[in-house]
Protein backbone atom coordinates (compact mmCIF):
# COMPACT_ATOMS: atom_id res chain seq x y z
CA UNK A 1 0.00 0.00 0.00
CA UNK A 2 1.79 3.75 -1.02
CA UNK A 3 1.62 5.35 2.11
CA UNK A 4 1.76 9.60 1.37
CA UNK A 5 1.99 11.96 3.98
CA UNK A 6 0.08 15.69 3.01
CA UNK A 7 0.74 18.51 5.28
CA UNK A 8 -0.07 21.87 4.55
CA UNK A 9 1.63 25.34 5.73
CA UNK A 10 -0.44 27.72 6.91
CA UNK A 11 0.35 31.73 6.25
CA UNK A 12 -1.61 32.28 10.01
CA UNK A 13 -0.44 31.75 13.41
CA UNK A 14 -3.39 29.09 13.82
CA UNK A 15 -2.61 25.35 13.71
CA UNK A 16 -1.13 24.09 10.72
CA UNK A 17 -1.81 21.13 9.98
CA UNK A 18 -0.59 17.46 8.37
CA UNK A 19 -3.74 15.04 6.90
CA UNK A 20 -1.81 11.74 6.39
CA UNK A 21 -3.60 8.31 4.61
CA UNK A 22 -3.57 4.88 6.32
CA UNK A 23 0.00 4.31 7.90
CA UNK A 24 2.22 5.92 10.41
CA UNK A 25 4.67 7.62 7.66
CA UNK A 26 3.29 11.45 8.22
CA UNK A 27 5.16 15.05 9.01
CA UNK A 28 3.14 16.58 11.85
CA UNK A 29 3.04 20.59 11.39
CA UNK A 30 2.21 23.02 14.41
CA UNK A 31 1.90 26.69 14.36
CA UNK A 32 4.46 26.28 11.74
CA UNK A 33 7.14 24.16 14.41
CA UNK A 34 7.43 20.58 12.39
CA UNK A 35 9.15 17.30 14.25
CA UNK A 36 11.60 16.32 11.52
CA UNK A 37 10.63 12.69 10.37
CA UNK A 38 13.86 10.59 11.13
CA UNK A 39 15.04 9.39 7.80
CA UNK A 40 17.64 6.95 7.19
CA UNK A 41 20.15 7.49 4.22
CA UNK A 42 23.26 4.64 3.84
CA UNK A 43 25.56 4.99 1.00
CA UNK A 44 24.49 3.69 -2.60
CA UNK A 45 25.74 -0.23 -3.11
CA UNK A 46 28.50 0.15 -5.63
CA UNK A 47 27.64 -2.19 -9.13
CA UNK A 48 28.64 -2.68 -12.29
CA UNK A 49 32.08 -1.31 -12.49
CA UNK A 50 31.03 2.26 -9.89
CA UNK A 51 34.22 2.25 -8.08
CA UNK A 52 35.26 5.27 -5.71
CA UNK A 53 33.15 6.78 -3.52
CA UNK A 54 29.84 7.28 -6.15
CA UNK A 55 27.66 5.90 -3.77
CA UNK A 56 28.47 7.49 -0.55
CA UNK A 57 28.75 11.54 -2.86
CA UNK A 58 25.37 10.87 -3.80
CA UNK A 59 24.08 9.50 -0.58
CA UNK A 60 24.94 12.89 0.64
CA UNK A 61 23.43 15.08 -1.47
CA UNK A 62 20.17 13.44 -1.33
CA UNK A 63 20.82 13.54 2.14
CA UNK A 64 21.67 17.41 2.51
CA UNK A 65 18.60 17.98 0.00
CA UNK A 66 16.09 16.61 2.58
CA UNK A 67 17.69 17.61 5.70
CA UNK A 68 17.92 21.49 4.27
CA UNK A 69 14.46 21.63 4.29
CA UNK A 70 13.99 21.20 7.95
CA UNK A 71 11.36 18.48 7.33
CA UNK A 72 13.65 15.70 7.44
CA UNK A 73 16.22 14.34 10.63
CA UNK A 74 19.37 11.89 9.29
CA UNK A 75 19.94 9.33 11.21
CA UNK A 76 24.00 9.21 11.31
CA UNK A 77 25.40 5.96 9.83
CA UNK A 78 27.01 5.31 12.93
CA UNK A 79 23.67 4.38 14.40
CA UNK A 80 23.13 1.84 11.47
CA UNK A 81 22.67 -1.64 12.86
CA UNK A 82 22.07 -3.25 9.44
CA UNK A 83 24.22 -2.39 6.39
CA UNK A 84 22.50 -2.26 3.11
CA UNK A 85 25.24 -4.61 0.99
CA UNK A 86 23.03 -5.63 -1.91
CA UNK A 87 19.96 -3.62 -3.65
CA UNK A 88 18.42 -7.11 -3.97
CA UNK A 89 18.39 -7.82 0.12
CA UNK A 90 15.46 -7.90 2.14
CA UNK A 91 15.12 -5.00 4.71
CA UNK A 92 15.40 -5.44 7.94
CA UNK A 93 12.49 -3.38 9.19
CA UNK A 94 13.14 -4.27 12.43
CA UNK A 95 16.88 -3.13 12.57
CA UNK A 96 15.74 0.14 11.30
CA UNK A 97 12.73 0.85 13.30
CA UNK A 98 14.67 -0.25 16.51
CA UNK A 99 16.97 3.13 15.70
CA UNK A 100 13.54 5.03 15.30
CA UNK A 101 14.40 5.57 11.32
CA UNK A 102 10.48 6.32 9.65
CA UNK A 103 12.18 6.24 6.46
CA UNK A 104 14.68 4.31 4.52
CA UNK A 105 16.20 5.16 1.42
CA UNK A 106 18.07 2.12 -0.37
CA UNK A 107 20.06 2.50 -3.81
CA UNK A 108 22.47 1.39 -5.73
CA UNK A 109 24.77 2.81 -8.14
CA UNK A 110 26.42 1.98 -11.85
CA UNK A 111 29.29 3.47 -13.60
CA UNK A 112 29.92 2.28 -17.26
CA UNK A 113 32.75 4.74 -18.75
CA UNK A 114 31.11 8.23 -18.51
CA UNK A 115 27.58 6.83 -17.80
CA UNK A 116 26.14 6.34 -14.54
CA UNK A 117 22.86 5.12 -13.73
CA UNK A 118 21.50 4.87 -10.14
CA UNK A 119 18.13 2.37 -9.22
CA UNK A 120 16.49 3.06 -5.49
CA UNK A 121 13.39 2.86 -3.27
CA UNK A 122 12.26 4.24 -0.56
CA UNK A 123 10.64 2.43 2.28
CA UNK A 124 8.10 3.18 5.14
CA UNK A 125 10.05 1.26 8.07
CA UNK A 126 7.29 1.19 10.65
CA UNK A 127 4.32 -0.13 7.98
CA UNK A 128 7.34 -2.46 6.17
CA UNK A 129 6.16 -1.54 3.00
CA UNK A 130 7.57 0.32 0.33
CA UNK A 131 6.33 4.13 -0.78
CA UNK A 132 5.38 3.54 -4.61
CA UNK A 133 7.59 1.92 -7.47
CA UNK A 134 11.56 1.53 -7.33
CA UNK A 135 13.42 3.97 -9.93
CA UNK A 136 16.21 3.98 -12.02
CA UNK A 137 18.06 7.63 -12.93
CA UNK A 138 21.15 7.41 -15.65
CA UNK A 139 23.09 10.27 -17.06
CA UNK A 140 26.97 10.92 -17.19
CA UNK A 141 28.93 11.01 -14.54
CA UNK A 142 29.39 15.11 -14.86
CA UNK A 143 25.80 15.29 -13.91
CA UNK A 144 25.80 13.07 -10.85
CA UNK A 145 24.44 15.73 -8.80
CA UNK A 146 21.79 16.34 -10.97
CA UNK A 147 20.95 12.65 -10.36
CA UNK A 148 21.14 13.01 -6.60
CA UNK A 149 18.66 15.81 -6.92
CA UNK A 150 16.21 13.91 -8.98
CA UNK A 151 16.64 11.14 -6.57
CA UNK A 152 15.87 13.53 -3.35
CA UNK A 153 12.25 15.13 -5.49
CA UNK A 154 11.01 11.41 -5.85
CA UNK A 155 11.29 11.12 -1.82
CA UNK A 156 10.64 14.26 -0.86
CA UNK A 157 7.45 14.17 -3.12
CA UNK A 158 6.37 10.43 -1.61
CA UNK A 159 6.67 11.58 1.58
CA UNK A 160 5.04 15.45 1.89
CA UNK A 161 2.78 14.94 -1.34
CA UNK A 162 3.87 18.05 -2.83
CA UNK A 163 6.20 18.62 -5.80
CA UNK A 164 10.11 18.97 -5.23
CA UNK A 165 12.42 22.21 -5.80
CA UNK A 166 16.08 20.37 -5.51
CA UNK A 167 17.08 19.81 -9.62
CA UNK A 168 16.51 23.45 -9.73
CA UNK A 169 19.15 26.46 -10.97
CA UNK A 170 18.98 29.87 -9.87
CA UNK A 171 20.17 33.15 -11.43
CA UNK A 172 21.64 35.60 -9.91
CA UNK A 173 24.17 38.53 -9.67
CA UNK A 174 27.98 37.04 -8.00
CA UNK A 175 29.14 40.22 -6.40
CA UNK A 176 32.71 40.61 -5.66
CA UNK A 177 35.51 43.77 -4.42
CA UNK A 178 34.48 46.44 -1.89
CA UNK A 179 31.15 47.86 -1.39
CA UNK A 180 31.99 51.19 -2.96
CA UNK A 181 34.04 49.23 -5.82
CA UNK A 182 31.48 46.47 -6.55
CA UNK A 183 32.01 44.14 -9.26
CA UNK A 184 28.85 42.38 -10.97
CA UNK A 185 28.98 39.56 -13.10
CA UNK A 186 25.49 36.92 -13.80
CA UNK A 187 26.04 33.66 -12.89
CA UNK A 188 23.54 30.60 -12.93
CA UNK A 189 24.24 27.88 -10.16
CA UNK A 190 22.07 24.86 -8.60
CA UNK A 191 19.78 25.65 -5.73
CA UNK A 192 22.12 24.90 -3.22
CA UNK A 193 24.66 27.06 -5.01
CA UNK A 194 26.55 23.92 -6.44
CA UNK A 195 28.01 24.38 -10.49
CA UNK A 196 28.44 27.86 -10.91
CA UNK A 197 28.30 29.02 -14.54
CA UNK A 198 29.09 32.90 -15.15
CA UNK A 199 27.29 34.40 -17.55
CA UNK A 200 28.97 37.66 -18.02
CA UNK A 201 31.49 39.41 -17.63
CA UNK A 202 32.28 41.72 -14.82
CA UNK A 203 33.11 45.35 -16.71
CA UNK A 204 29.52 45.93 -16.52
CA UNK A 205 26.94 46.68 -13.92
CA UNK A 206 24.33 44.44 -14.18
CA UNK A 207 21.05 43.93 -12.56
CA UNK A 208 17.47 42.31 -11.73
CA UNK A 209 18.64 38.65 -13.72
CA UNK A 210 14.94 36.82 -14.27
CA UNK A 211 14.37 33.00 -15.78
CA UNK A 212 11.78 32.72 -18.08
CA UNK A 213 9.34 29.63 -17.72
CA UNK A 214 11.92 27.19 -19.55
CA UNK A 215 14.70 28.15 -18.13
CA UNK A 216 16.33 28.63 -21.39
CA UNK A 217 16.40 32.25 -21.18
CA UNK A 218 16.99 35.26 -18.79
CA UNK A 219 16.07 38.67 -19.24
CA UNK A 220 18.53 41.12 -16.90
CA UNK A 221 19.76 45.13 -17.23
CA UNK A 222 22.95 46.27 -17.47
CA UNK A 223 24.66 49.88 -17.89
CA UNK A 224 27.13 48.93 -20.70
CA UNK A 225 25.80 51.87 -22.43
CA UNK A 226 25.95 54.25 -19.08
CA UNK A 227 21.86 54.07 -19.42
CA UNK A 228 20.00 50.77 -18.32
CA UNK A 229 18.74 48.20 -21.07
CA UNK A 230 17.12 45.27 -21.35
CA UNK A 231 18.71 42.25 -22.37
CA UNK A 232 17.75 38.63 -22.97
CA UNK A 233 20.51 35.45 -22.89
CA UNK A 234 20.17 32.13 -24.06
CA UNK A 235 21.92 30.30 -20.84
CA UNK A 236 22.69 27.61 -23.27
CA UNK A 237 24.90 29.70 -25.88
CA UNK A 238 25.47 32.43 -23.51
CA UNK A 239 24.46 34.65 -26.87
CA UNK A 240 22.65 38.19 -25.93
CA UNK A 241 20.53 40.48 -27.70
CA UNK A 242 19.33 43.71 -26.76
CA UNK A 243 15.60 43.53 -25.94
CA UNK A 244 14.47 47.59 -25.52
CA UNK A 245 16.21 50.47 -26.15
CA UNK A 246 13.97 53.47 -27.50
CA UNK A 247 16.32 56.39 -27.51
CA UNK A 248 16.24 59.13 -24.81
CA UNK A 249 14.47 56.31 -22.09
CA UNK A 250 15.41 54.01 -19.44
CA UNK A 251 14.34 50.49 -19.52
CA UNK A 252 14.67 47.98 -16.37
CA UNK A 253 13.09 45.70 -14.25
CA UNK A 254 12.35 43.22 -16.67
CA UNK A 255 10.16 39.52 -16.60
CA UNK A 256 9.03 37.42 -18.79
CA UNK A 257 5.07 36.46 -19.11
CA UNK A 258 4.40 32.42 -18.34
CA UNK A 259 4.09 32.07 -22.12
CA UNK A 260 7.95 33.14 -22.57
CA UNK A 261 6.92 35.16 -25.83
CA UNK A 262 6.09 38.31 -23.53
CA UNK A 263 7.84 40.67 -21.69
CA UNK A 264 6.74 43.41 -18.96
CA UNK A 265 9.02 46.28 -17.93
CA UNK A 266 9.94 49.75 -16.37
CA UNK A 267 10.22 52.73 -19.33
CA UNK A 268 11.45 55.56 -17.83
CA UNK A 269 10.62 58.49 -20.16
CA UNK A 270 11.61 62.06 -18.88
CA UNK A 271 10.16 61.86 -15.14
CA UNK A 272 7.52 59.50 -15.86
CA UNK A 273 8.30 55.75 -15.20
CA UNK A 274 5.51 52.97 -16.16
CA UNK A 275 4.88 49.69 -17.23
CA UNK A 276 4.91 48.37 -20.75
CA UNK A 277 4.56 45.03 -22.40
CA UNK A 278 6.78 43.62 -25.58
CA UNK A 279 6.46 41.08 -27.65
CA UNK A 280 9.51 39.39 -27.58
CA UNK A 281 9.59 38.04 -31.28
CA UNK A 282 7.59 40.90 -32.89
CA UNK A 283 9.03 43.50 -30.72
CA UNK A 284 6.25 45.47 -30.88
CA UNK A 285 5.68 47.48 -27.21
CA UNK A 286 2.38 48.36 -25.23
CA UNK A 287 1.88 50.81 -22.38
CA UNK A 288 0.33 49.30 -19.23
CA UNK A 289 0.08 52.10 -17.04
CA UNK A 290 -0.10 55.66 -17.45
CA UNK A 291 -0.02 57.91 -14.27
CA UNK A 292 2.37 60.34 -13.14
CA UNK A 293 3.70 57.74 -10.18
CA UNK A 294 6.61 55.78 -10.52
CA UNK A 295 5.64 52.40 -11.35
CA UNK A 296 8.24 48.71 -11.48
CA UNK A 297 8.59 45.47 -10.96
CA UNK A 298 5.75 43.84 -12.68
CA UNK A 299 5.11 40.14 -12.09
CA UNK A 300 2.76 37.95 -13.97
CA UNK A 301 0.16 35.31 -12.09
CA UNK A 302 0.74 32.11 -12.93
CA UNK A 303 -1.95 32.07 -15.75
CA UNK A 304 -0.72 35.08 -17.61
CA UNK A 305 -4.11 37.14 -16.67
CA UNK A 306 -2.99 39.74 -13.63
CA UNK A 307 0.15 41.52 -13.35
CA UNK A 308 1.09 42.87 -9.53
CA UNK A 309 3.31 45.87 -9.62
CA UNK A 310 4.53 48.35 -7.10
CA UNK A 311 3.60 52.20 -7.31
CA UNK A 312 3.87 55.10 -4.99
CA UNK A 313 0.23 56.48 -6.86
CA UNK A 314 -1.20 56.61 -3.23
CA UNK A 315 2.20 58.66 -1.98
CA UNK A 316 4.27 56.25 -0.76
CA UNK A 317 5.31 52.73 -2.25
CA UNK A 318 2.54 49.85 -2.14
CA UNK A 319 1.22 47.21 -3.87
CA UNK A 320 -1.15 46.89 -6.70
CA UNK A 321 -2.85 44.24 -9.60
CA UNK A 322 -3.99 44.91 -12.79
CA UNK A 323 -5.16 42.87 -15.88
CA UNK A 324 -2.40 41.58 -17.75
CA UNK A 325 -3.21 43.94 -20.34
CA UNK A 326 -3.68 47.37 -18.74
CA UNK A 327 -6.39 49.15 -16.83
CA UNK A 328 -8.07 49.92 -13.67
CA UNK A 329 -5.21 48.73 -10.97
CA UNK A 330 -6.17 47.61 -7.45
CA UNK A 331 -4.49 48.45 -4.38
CA UNK A 332 -3.71 45.25 -2.22
CA UNK A 333 -1.32 46.24 0.10
CA UNK A 334 -2.68 48.69 3.18
CA UNK A 335 0.24 47.94 6.36
CA UNK A 336 2.68 50.28 7.44
CA UNK A 337 5.39 51.17 5.67
CA UNK A 338 6.69 50.62 2.30
CA UNK A 339 6.35 47.50 -0.10
CA UNK A 340 8.32 46.67 -2.80
CA UNK A 341 9.58 43.79 -5.50
CA UNK A 342 6.45 41.71 -5.49
CA UNK A 343 6.49 38.24 -6.69
CA UNK A 344 3.37 35.51 -7.81
CA UNK A 345 3.86 32.80 -6.11
CA UNK A 346 4.14 29.79 -8.81
CA UNK A 347 0.89 27.91 -7.12
CA UNK A 348 -1.08 31.57 -7.44
CA UNK A 349 -2.20 31.79 -3.98
CA UNK A 350 0.16 34.26 -2.67
CA UNK A 351 2.46 37.05 -3.39
CA UNK A 352 5.98 37.72 -1.45
CA UNK A 353 7.39 41.40 -1.57
CA UNK A 354 9.88 43.63 0.00
CA UNK A 355 9.04 45.72 3.10
CA UNK A 356 10.52 48.32 5.19
CA UNK A 357 9.16 49.24 8.30
CA UNK A 358 10.65 50.94 11.05
CA UNK A 359 14.32 51.26 9.57
CA UNK A 360 14.02 47.43 9.57
CA UNK A 361 13.27 45.50 5.81
CA UNK A 362 11.39 42.47 5.61
CA UNK A 363 10.98 39.56 3.59
CA UNK A 364 6.67 38.77 3.91
CA UNK A 365 3.68 37.32 2.24
CA UNK A 366 0.71 37.67 1.86
CA UNK A 367 -2.75 36.35 -0.44
CA UNK A 368 -3.19 37.87 -3.59
CA UNK A 369 -6.07 40.13 -2.22
CA UNK A 370 -3.90 42.02 0.09
CA UNK A 371 -5.03 39.78 2.91
CA UNK A 372 -3.38 37.49 6.06
CA UNK A 373 0.17 39.69 5.72
CA UNK A 374 3.22 37.63 7.22
CA UNK A 375 6.62 39.02 7.23
CA UNK A 376 9.10 36.14 7.26
CA UNK A 377 12.16 37.55 8.19
CA UNK A 378 13.80 40.99 9.54
CA UNK A 379 17.47 42.90 9.27
CA UNK A 380 19.44 45.40 7.68
CA UNK A 381 18.62 45.01 4.22
CA UNK A 382 16.68 41.62 3.06
CA UNK A 383 14.85 42.32 -0.52
CA UNK A 384 14.40 40.71 -4.01
CA UNK A 385 12.14 37.50 -3.14
CA UNK A 386 11.88 34.98 -5.68
CA UNK A 387 9.91 31.74 -5.36
CA UNK A 388 11.05 27.46 -5.40
CA UNK A 389 9.02 26.03 -8.19
CA UNK A 390 6.85 24.31 -5.99
CA UNK A 391 5.76 27.59 -4.24
CA UNK A 392 7.51 26.77 -0.49
CA UNK A 393 10.27 28.35 -0.63
CA UNK A 394 11.43 31.56 -0.86
CA UNK A 395 15.30 32.71 -2.00
CA UNK A 396 16.34 36.14 -0.99
CA UNK A 397 19.22 38.46 -0.57
CA UNK A 398 20.45 39.72 2.58
CA UNK A 399 23.07 42.43 2.63
CA UNK A 400 25.00 43.19 6.13
CA UNK A 401 25.48 46.87 7.57
CA UNK A 402 28.31 48.99 7.33
CA UNK A 403 31.43 49.91 5.30
CA UNK A 404 32.39 46.03 4.50
CA UNK A 405 28.96 45.33 4.04
CA UNK A 406 28.32 41.68 2.09
CA UNK A 407 25.71 40.53 0.23
CA UNK A 408 24.68 37.03 1.08
CA UNK A 409 21.66 34.82 -0.29
CA UNK A 410 19.33 32.71 1.97
CA UNK A 411 15.99 30.79 1.88
CA UNK A 412 13.25 30.71 4.01
CA UNK A 413 10.19 28.52 3.57
CA UNK A 414 6.73 30.25 3.46
CA UNK A 415 6.08 29.57 7.65
CA UNK A 416 8.81 32.20 8.16
CA UNK A 417 10.97 28.48 9.39
CA UNK A 418 14.01 27.18 8.31
CA UNK A 419 15.97 30.75 7.62
CA UNK A 420 19.33 28.98 5.91
CA UNK A 421 22.06 30.72 3.68
CA UNK A 422 22.70 29.38 0.17
CA UNK A 423 26.47 28.68 0.10
CA UNK A 424 27.88 30.84 -3.19
CA UNK A 425 31.69 31.42 -3.28
CA UNK A 426 30.83 35.52 -3.89
CA UNK A 427 28.27 37.70 -2.41
CA UNK A 428 24.87 37.44 -4.24
CA UNK A 429 22.10 38.83 -4.78
CA UNK A 430 19.05 40.00 -6.87
CA UNK A 431 18.28 35.76 -7.48
CA UNK A 432 15.88 34.79 -9.72
CA UNK A 433 14.83 30.73 -8.79
CA UNK A 434 14.02 29.05 -12.25
CA UNK A 435 11.56 26.15 -13.26
CA UNK A 436 12.88 22.02 -12.25
CA UNK A 437 14.95 21.21 -14.89
CA UNK A 438 13.68 18.78 -18.46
Amino acid sequence: MIVRALFLMLMCLAPAWAAAQSGPLRIEITEGVIEPLPVAIPDLVPEGGATGDWGQRIARVVAEDLTGTGLFREIPSSAFISQVSSFAAPVQYADWKAINAQALVAGAVSVNGDQISVKFRLYDVFSGAELGEGLQLAGTTDAWRRIAHKMADVVYSRITGETGYFDSRVVFVSETGPKDSRRKRLAVMDYDGANIQYLTGSEDIVLAPRFSGTGDRVLYTSYETGFPRIYVLDVGSVQRRVLESQPGTMSFAPRFAPNGQTVVYSLTQGANTDIWAMNVGSGQSQRLTSTPAIETAPSFSPDGSQIVFESDRSGTQQLYVMPAGGGEARRISFGEGRYGTPVWSPRGDLIAFTKQSKGRFHIGVMRTDGSEERLLTASFLDEGPTWAPNGRVIMFARETQGAAGRSTLYSVDITGRNLRPVRTPEGGSDPSWGPLQR
